[in-house]
């Protein structure tokens, strides 16, 4: 029998990326999927690219539409088994240029929208589903410059990731938190990296990841997939997909 055959998993963030590599897994093991695009656009190209796989549009950082969404989802198909809490941006800048917009867009998606999902999924997870959530080793090892506020968001994760495991323990909800190195990902292109600064992404990774490259979205979706199906004794924990970059 296939890893997730019966269940129902939703993906924020699952148009490109980890999360569409996970979609793409998660379906191959069984499971129905439903993905969330933030735009019309990626909405398509996704439907196009994951067939059978369930694409909706939803703002992340916006609450109502996240509601709204979970409300598609019950309408739909009654629960959600496996929530991956994985829609984020990314944007770097030094101090200096940092505003109060630049902080609350990433504020907004990366930790605001993803406790807000959590917290209307909640209710349509039955006892000992799974939620999963993209956090970044970002938010584990400072000194990466410009990345003051995305390591921030990201620090908040691994916070939720532990604390909602605390208090879903009654309903043998397993909360765990990935945290991916340097992965190449359309989320470099959204958050303004020119094509100089993602070739400086890649060949820095060269040096600073003892593996001595970036990692692929389709090993994150591994762990990911772990996580989901495979970790049945695991809640609470932190998995490290960055080729030793953290503990090495």
């Amino acid at each position: 029998m296939s890893k997730l055959s019966g269940k129902i998993a939703l993906i924020s963030g699952g148009t490109s990326g980890i999360g569409a590599a996970t979609a793409k897994l998660f379906q191959s093991e069984g499971a129905t999927v439903v993905v969330t695009g933030s735009s019309e656009a990626s909405a398509a190209a996704a439907r196009a690219d994951m067939p059978g796989v369930e694409v909706l549009v939803s703002n992340a950082a916006d609450i109502a539409a996240t509601q709204s969404l979970v409300e598609a989802v019950e309408a739909r198909h009654g629960r959600i088994d496996v929530l991956f809490v994985n829609a984020g941006i990314a944007k770097m800048a030094p101090v200096e240029r940092i505003d109060e917009a630049f902080f609350d867009s990433q504020f907004d998606v990366n930790v605001k929208g993803a406790f807000f999902l959590m917290k209307h999924a909640l209710r349509l997870m039955p006892d000992g589903g799974a939620i999963i959530l993209t956090a970044s080793v970002a938010g584990a090892a400072g000194g990466l410059p410009g990345s003051t506020i995305y390591g921030a968001t990201k620090a908040a994760l691994r916070s939720f990731g532990r604390t909602f495991a605390k208090e879903l323990l009654p309903r043998r909800i397993r909360v765990n938190t990935i945290s991916p190195g340097p992965v190449v990902t359309p989320v470099l292109d959204k958050g303004g990296f020119t094509q100089a600064q993602k070739d400086a992404f890649i060949d820095g990774a060269k040096t600073r990841v003892p593996l001595g490259r970036t990692g692929t979205v389709e090993e994150v979706a591994a762990a990911a997939l772990y996580l989901a199906a495979d970790a049945t004794f695991t809640t609470g924990a932190e998995l490290f997909v960055d080729g030793g970059l953290i503990d090495l």
